[in-house]
């Protein structure tokens, strides 16, 4: 489904990927793990069109990926940003339609936007409360309705458990299980390494802009060296 192909990003005057390569088949869930500043959001970043790599290839379904957000979103690409990012001024109800901003099929919309109801039963409690008032979590959820508004086959997920208290790190992933239900596929930055590699197919470990291991998410989850590196010595540590 996505393919990155030796992908070289500068960032700040800073090289920040260097011959990135990996896929993404549809229906998985794939899990990028690696240590602050590895170069995760750059990745995710790069392949929504906000930056622009030096070098390398995207592509998506087989097609060259467009450069600019728009068109990678009009592909098939949507994406939950790091720290949420929600229109803080506008309601819960706005935000949401703001993700089908380029959408024309007006039934397909309210049928999605009933998917994300029955995902996220608090958003259509609070349809009217403006979106910079609600919880961490609730704008977490606002977040990912919103991507999911957009009708994206593809979803790119940045930290989405980032700053959220456990309980409701707990529920970020089961909705991660029941959105590659509804037939998406996932690619999934999280630095909550276990929980991560608990959810994924697949997973990648990048360090310092290289990709240093791939393979299985159980298999990785189970080596000795990955586990004292990003696991810590308690398996249910958060990483």
């Amino acid at each position: 489904m996505l393919t990155v192909t030796d992908l070289h990003v500068s960032y700040g005057g800073i090289r920040a990927l260097k011959g990135v390569s990996l896929t993404v088949n549809q229906g998985e869930i794939v899990t990028i793990i690696g240590a602050n500043g590895a170069g995760k959001s750059t990745l995710l970043n790069t392949i929504s069109g906000f930056l622009k790599p030096i070098a390398g290839e995207l592509r998506y379904r087989d097609k060259v990926l467009p450069r600019k957000p728009d068109r990678v979103v009009k592909a098939g690409i949507c994406h939950v940003p790091e720290g949420r990012l929600v229109f803080a001024n506008l309601s819960v109800e706005d935000n949401l339609l703001m993700g089908a901003y380029l959408r024309h099929d007006r039934d397909g919309m309210a049928a999605d936007m009933e998917k994300v109801f029955t995902l996220f039963p608090r958003l259509k409690e609070r349809l009217a409360q403006s979106a910079g008032t609600l919880s961490g979590g609730e704008q977490q959820m606002l977040a990912m309705g919103r991507a999911l508004m957009t009708n994206g086959d593809l979803v790119l997920m940045d930290e989405p458990s980032l700053g959220l208290a456990p309980l409701l790190v707990q529920t970020v992933f089961d909705i991660i299980r029941e959105i590659r239900a509804l037939g998406k596929t996932i690619l999934l930055v999280e630095q909550n390494a276990y929980k991560a590699l608990d959810v994924a197919d697949r997973a990648y470990i990048l360090e310092q802009g290289h990709i240093v291991r791939e393979g299985a998410a159980a298999a990785i989850k189970a080596d000795p060296a990955v586990r004292a590196a990003y696991l810590g010595t308690d398996s249910k540590a958060g990483g």
